[in-house]
C-alpha cells in the first residue's frame, strides 16, 4: 500500500504536469508516449482522470490506516468505562483499584481522577521506569486501573505500553480506562469527580 504522503506527492506532480501541458508548454507530453494513438487533448483528460483516481485512493488509504502501536489493541475485557470506574472508586479495602495516571504532568495538574497517582508518560523511558518501580510495590492480583486521556484513544502513546508492561509483569487485574476522545470530554464533562494540582 502506498504511503499517503507519497501518493500526495505523485498526485501533485501529475497535476502540475497536466496543467503545464494544457497551457501549451507540452512539458509532460514526452512522458505520455505510451498513448501514441490517442489525441493529446484526450491524453490530458485521461491523465487528469488517473490523477483523480490516485488521489482518491490516497485519501481512502489515509482514512482507513490504523495507527501503529507497540502492543496489540487492548481487549474489551481489559477496558473499564468511566461510570464503572467512578463506582469502583467508592469501594473500600482490596476492592478499591489503584489508579495510575500515565500521561503528561501538565494535564494531571490541570485535572485528574481523585486518588490517582501520577506516573508520567510511559512513552518516555523515565515514565516507564517510574511505572515499573510503582508496580514492584503492588500485589500482582490487585485491581489496577491505568489511564491517560491526553488525546483520542486510537492515538494515545501511553496506554498501550503501560498496559503491556503491567501484563508482562504478571498483573492479572489490570484494566485501562477507556476514553474515546480524552479526559475532558469523557470524564470531566460528564460530571465525574475531578481533582486539580499535583
Amino acid at each position: 500500500m502506498l504511503s499517503p504522503c507519497l501518493c500526495v506527492s505523485v498526485v501533485g506532480f501529475f497535476c502540475s504536469a497536466t496543467i503545464r501541458s494544457i497551457r501549451g508548454k507540452l512539458l509532460f507530453q514526452s512522458h505520455l508516449q505510451f498513448f501514441p494513438m490517442i489525441p493529446f487533448s484526450l491524453r490530458s483528460t485521461t491523465l487528469l482522470l488517473l490523477t483523480t483516481v490516485v488521489a482518491a485512493l490516497a485519501l481512502a488509504s489515509a482514512q482507513t490506516a490504523k495507527p501503529s502501536s507497540a502492543a496489540d489493541d487492548i481487549p474489551a475485557a481489559s477496558q473499564i468505562q468511566p461510570n464503572e470506574l467512578a463506582q469502583a472508586m467508592k469501594a473500600t479495602g482490596a476492592q478499591k483499584p489503584v489508579i495510575l495516571y500515565v500521561g503528561p504532568k501538565a494535564f494531571y495538574a490541570q485535572a485528574h481522577i481523585p486518588g490517582s497517582e501520577f506516573i508520567g508518560p510511559v512513552g518516555k523511558p523515565e515514565g516507564m521506569d517510574k511505572l515499573r518501580a510503582r508496580a514492584a510495590s503492588l500485589p500482582k492480583d490487585g485491581a489496577v486501573v491505568i489511564y491517560c486521556g491526553c488525546c483520542p484513544w486510537d492515538h494515545c502513546p501511553n496506554i498501550r505500553p503501560a498496559f503491556a508492561e503491567l501484563k508482562k509483569a504478571g498483573f492479572t487485574k489490570v484494566r485501562v480506562l477507556y476514553m474515546a476522545t480524552g479526559f475532558g470530554v469523557d470524564w470531566k464533562d460528564k460530571g465525574l469527580p475531578v481533582a486539580t494540582g499535583e
